[in-house]
């Protein structure tokens, strides 16, 4: 199963401007910002996240409220959780 996850923004990359590091809940991963590039993105701001893509900007508060629903959904989360720890990265340069 494949859910959206939100994502806060911890750096934007200097050497390619579609990808930032994001944690999500203590998993931090680069994924690609560039569907939100007229939202004017910077660390601190929260994204929702699908298949190593952010989708939409969110605010902190909807952020919250989708990892409670997501939490209460019991495995699925961790399982998204995990697939999204063991994915391959590049390096935010």
């Amino acid at each position: 199963m494949c859910l959206g996850i939100p994502g806060q923004l911890v750096e934007l990359s200097t050497g390619h401007e579609h990808l930032a590091r994001v944690d999500v809940s203590g998993v931090t991963r680069v994924v690609n910002i560039g569907l939100l590039e007229d939202e004017h993105l910077q660390p601190g701001d929260w994204v929702l996240i699908h298949v190593g893509f952010a989708m939409s900007k969110i605010d902190e508060e909807e952020a919250s409220l989708a990892l409670e629903s997501l939490k209460m959904m019991g495995q699925a989360f961790g399982d998204e959780l995990e697939a999204f720890r063991l994915s391959k990265i590049s390096p935010v340069a």
